[in-house]
């Protein structure tokens, strides 16, 4: 079956940093691009960034373009987010997505909190 772990999370103050972690298995991760997905309080989750299969393609929300960074290692079948600058508005579960099969399987999340 398909698992995604995503680890890394924490309170941070603003300006700080953190890296995410999403462990996959149970497909074929070198061919499936890769997703980070964020879901602040009261809020409807949201694209973050994304990331070919090959790594060599990356695109990103808005509101994290040049904070933010996506990254993988294939030999390991983990996806990464580097998050530097934090801010307030940072503060979110954060979730790694892949579309195997036609379906999108999602990880059990990890909680950034941004302090002021």
């Amino acid at each position: 079956q398909v698992q995604l772990v995503e680890s890394g999370g924490g309170l941070v103050q603003s300006g700080g940093s953190l890296r995410l972690s999403c462990a996959t298995s149970g497909f074929v991760f070198a061919t499936k691009a890769m997703s980070w997905y964020r879901q602040a309080p009261g809020k409807e989750r949201v694209w973050v960034a994304g990331i070919a299969s090959e790594g060599t393609y990356t695109n990103y929300a808005d509101s994290v373009k040049g904070r933010f960074t996506i990254s993988r290692d294939n030999a390991r079948n983990t996806v990464y987010l580097q998050m530097n600058s934090l801010k307030p508005e940072d503060t979110a579960v954060y979730y790694c997505k892949v579309n195997w099969r036609n379906t999108n399987y999602w990880g059990q999340g990890t909680q950034v909190t941004v302090s002021s």
